[in-house]
């Protein structure tokens, strides 16, 4: 855990994955390749290069009491809300970011309809098609999938995200090309982007202009319209001070990069 202040403003809570059933403990240490996976994270989303975050930010990371979702057990969804709970204890009523991997983000989207919880960052998510999405309701959700992730499918990520938004939140894809589940090809573009997200729904930062654009599409939008292209999405370019467009416009990124077909869970985990 790392603690970036006496009197915190804002926290990012990270969850790593998983595996689908597991009920032992996570391994310690460096033995925990998901948990090893989000270390990199965490720097950056504490401001390791971009010092994007203020010192009064918490980055802090969610301990899990068994390696696996385990079926109606939903154990990292307790260990999820039981973290936010004591944060609240500890910090007050303070803005967090939840930011997951794969059965962490499946855990940190249903984590978000506790109090605290301004936004979810799902990367590479576990988005089963019968997981309620009316906690996120008022919430900001971003989803990030590789095109070719093989474990978790970015077409359910991309159908998730129609549902949250008629759940009423504000939500889109955005696909990375030539990547895989465990983030490590393109891993720089993944560092990239979510430091910028986060520090983007705290506030502390502009979004990307797309990524802005598209949490005002109308909550019947396609999922296409949604759906944005990594390699599009312009560095430059941050959301106008001028009054926001109608609601139906659309994301103005070029055309979204074609999903492959959705594809079954590995064995794995997640």
């Amino acid at each position: 855990m790392t603690d970036r202040g006496p009197t915190p403003s804002a926290a990012v809570l990270l969850l790593h994955g998983g595996r689908e059933t597991g009920l032992g403990p996570p391994p310690p240490g460096p033995l925990n390749l998901p948990g090893l996976r989000m270390l990199p994270f965490a720097r950056v989303v504490a401001g390791a290069p971009g010092e994007e975050l203020g010192d009064d930010v918490l980055v802090r990371s969610v301990r899990y009491s068994h390696q696996g979702w385990n079926g109606p057990r939903e154990d990292p969804l307790h260990d999820a809300t039981d973290a936010l709970d004591a944060l609240r204890d500890e910090a007050g009523e303070i803005p967090v970011v939840l930011l997951g991997h794969s059965m962490g983000a499946r855990a940190a989207l249903r984590a978000a309809g506790h109090p605290l919880v301004r936004g979810v960052v799902g990367l590479a998510p576990w988005c089963p098609a019968d997981d309620p999405v009316a906690q996120l309701a008022d919430r900001d959700v971003i989803l990030v999938h590789s095109t070719r992730d093989r474990i978790t499918s970015p077409r359910e990520s991309q159908s998730f995200t129609v549902r949250a938004r008629r759940a009423g939140a504000r939500a889109c894809l955005v696909a990375i090309r030539g990547s895989d589940h465990a983030m490590l090809r393109r891993a720089g573009s993944w560092h990239t982007l979510t430091a910028r997200i986060v520090a983007g729904l705290l506030g502390m930062a502009p979004l990307p202009e797309e990524i802005a654009t598209a949490f005002r599409l109308p909550s019947a939008a396609p999922a296409t319209h949604g759906t944005l292209d990594f390699d599009r999405l312009d560095p430059a370019r941050t959301p106008p001070a001028s009054p926001s467009p109608a609601p139906s416009a659309r994301p103005s990124a070029s055309p979204p990069p074609d999903l492959p077909p959705a594809f079954s869970p590995g064995p794995a985990g997640k």
